[in-house]
């Protein structure tokens, strides 16, 4: 899996814990070694979860080693970027974009609370 710097991992069996049971809205990349987009959008992640630890939580999830996760919320194309908020997924997203378009997506999530 491509890490991103300062963004958590999770799997199939941390997933409950760290993303449905969370307090903050969470951003979870779905990702995947083989995947192209997924490199050029790990940085985007490291700025995000840099700036907005305090409102919004990263994490990634790697495909391939967590298909639980990943067939349970129907994940086909890497990256799909999904947020959950109070154990929902509210938004869903396909593909690298720039960190400016990623955090004009993410606005409404970030000014629930």
């Amino acid at each position: 899996m491509i890490k991103a710097a300062g963004v958590a991992e999770v799997t199939d069996d941390s997933f409950e814990a760290e993303v449905i049971g969370a307090e903050l809205p969470v951003l979870v990349e779905f990702t995947a070694d083989w995947c192209p987009p997924c490199r050029q959008i790990a940085p985007v992640l490291s700025a995000i979860a840099a700036e907005e630890g305090e409102r919004l939580k990263v994490v990634q999830l790697d495909v391939d080693t967590n298909p639980e996760t990943t067939n349970a919320y129907g994940v086909l194309s890497m990256p799909t970027l999904m947020v959950f908020r109070d154990g929902q997924p509210v938004k869903s997203m396909v593909g690298a974009r720039p960190k400016r378009r990623l955090l004009a997506e993410l606005d409404d999530v970030l000014d629930v609370r």
